[in-house]
C-alpha cells in the first residue's frame, strides 16, 4: 500500500511539473515585437508557432522601420532577395527544460544563422529573451528582450 501511495505521489508530481512546463513552453508561441539592440527601438513583430512537425518556427510577419517589401539581400541560397516579411527566422526549435533549443536564428541584416535559444522572462512572461550564440552551448553571443504584442 505505501509503495502504491508513494509510485502515485512520484506521477502526480512530475504530471504537474511536465504541465508547468508545457504552459511556459505555450507561453512562448505567439506575436512578439523585437527591438534594436542599437537604438532600443522596435524593430519587426516575429510570429513564434508550433508547427505539424512538433518543433518551433519564427516568421517576420511585420517590419516597423523599414518598407514592408524590403528583401534579404545579405541571405544566401533559396532566401537571397526575398522579402524578408514572411520570411521565416526561426528554425527547428525544440523543448528544452522551460524553453527552446537546439534550433537556429537567422538576422536578416547579415544574412548569418546562429544558435538559438528562447525562453520567458521569469519576472515578466511579456518578455522573451532570444539568445543567438556562435556555439550550440551559448558562448560568444547576445540576447535580445522581446516584448509580447497584445
Amino acid at each position: 500500500m505505501k509503495r502504491t501511495i508513494l509510485i502515485l505521489s512520484v506521477f502526480i508530481s512530475f504530471s504537474l511539473l511536465a504541465n508547468k512546463a508545457s504552459a511556459q513552453i505555450e507561453g512562448i508561441v505567439g506575436m512578439w515585437k523585437t527591438i534594436d539592440d542599437d537604438t532600443g527601438d522596435a524593430k519587426s513583430y516575429v510570429k513564434i508557432f508550433k508547427a505539424t512537425n512538433g518543433m518551433y518556427y519564427g516568421k517576420v510577419t511585420k517590419l516597423l522601420t523599414e518598407p514592408q517589401d524590403k528583401k534579404c539581400t545579405a541571405c544566401v541560397g533559396k532566401k537571397k532577395n526575398k522579402k524578408i516579411v514572411g520570411m521565416i527566422v526561426i528554425t527547428k526549435m525544440k523543448i528544452k527544460g522551460k524553453g527552446l533549443a537546439g534550433g537556429k536564428i537567422m538576422d536578416p541584416g547579415n544574412g548569418k544563422y546562429y544558435y538559438c535559444t528562447i525562453n520567458l522572462d521569469e519576472n515578466n512572461k511579456d518578455r522573451l529573451n532570444v539568445r543567438g550564440s556562435l556555439g550550440s552551448f551559448g558562448l560568444l553571443g547576445r540576447t535580445q528582450v522581446w516584448h509580447r504584442l497584445k
